[in-house]
């Protein structure tokens, strides 16, 4: 009696990582194209909010510095939104659907996975700023040069990382079904304690001293400055941003290590 052993031929070829990475991220960029609910939420939810705030609490003076600094957090809130909840409740069911053990049999690193849903994301992201400019513009009479309009792009998404790091904490960190729920807890409380939803000036001493310590404050800083409207130097937001996202992508990565022990160790 014999047994036949099959076995990879040594000289079997893979494509390469930049192949892989774009056929990843053309997979994610169908995915929301099939999705399109999820980027019209993406959209209409920040700016209900910055027309809702912007209209009831603008001032009869300086309106056009107000809808600025709106502009700033609302933006904010947009960006990290997607950070939190798309890449953190979007890691988390991946890993209930087990699509990560699925990817596991493909020669698809598991970084260019994680690196195509950052990247796609990102690119969501700018999008969904859209619609608020349009409004900050016409609406609010924001203006500001085109150099300010780039800036404050590539600050709201890069200022994100921190976000970003959260986001996959919660995802490796967290079951699918009790993601959302943390995400919610942890990103609305902080968000509002930073004063992106309400400006920290017209807020309560005690929360103006607690606020200045989350990462979403400094991040609301990076943006307001980019608009003219920030309070800290923005050197110093970026230094306490790369702090946060240095403690945060810790985080995350620890939970992923520990995921992938359990499953594959």
């Amino acid at each position: 009696m014999s047994t036949r052993v099959v076995t990879r031929p040594s000289g079997m070829s893979v494509a390469p990582m930049s192949r892989m990475l774009g056929a990843s991220l053309k997979a994610r960029a169908q995915f929301y194209r099939r999705s399109p609910l999820f980027l019209v939420f993406s959209m209409v939810l920040p700016l209900m909010f910055y027309a809702l705030f912007g209209t009831v609490f603008a001032p009869k003076s300086g309106a056009p510095e107000f809808f600025a600094y709106l502009l700033g957090s609302y933006g904010a809130y947009a960006v990290s939104s997607i950070m939190i909840f798309n890449i953190g409740i979007g890691v988390a069911t991946a890993r209930a659907q087990k699509i990560d053990v699925l990817q596991r049999a493909t020669p698809l690193p598991g970084w260019v996975a994680i690196a195509s849903e950052i990247v796609t994301a990102m690119g969501v992201a700018v999008v969904s700023l859209i619609p608020l400019f349009i409004f900050g513009a016409a609406y609010g009479h924001v203006q500001l040069s085109a150099a300010r309009w780039l800036l404050l792009v590539v600050s709201l998404v890069f200022g994100a990382l921190p976000v970003l790091g959260l986001g996959l904490a919660i995802g490796y960190g967290a079951s699918a079904n009790n993601a959302p729920a943390l995400a919610n807890l942890i990103y609305l409380p902080m968000s509002f304690l930073s004063g992106l939803f309400i400006p920290l000036a017209i807020m309560p001493d005690w929360i103006q001293k607690i606020g200045v310590w989350f990462p979403t404050y400094h991040y609301g800083q990076l943006a307001w400055n980019s608009v003219g409207q920030g309070k800290e130097e923005p050197l110093w937001a970026i230094l306490w941003l790369i702090v946060w996202a240095a403690v945060l992508f810790g985080i995350a990565a620890r939970f992923y290590r520990r995921d992938q022990t359990r499953k594959f160790a």
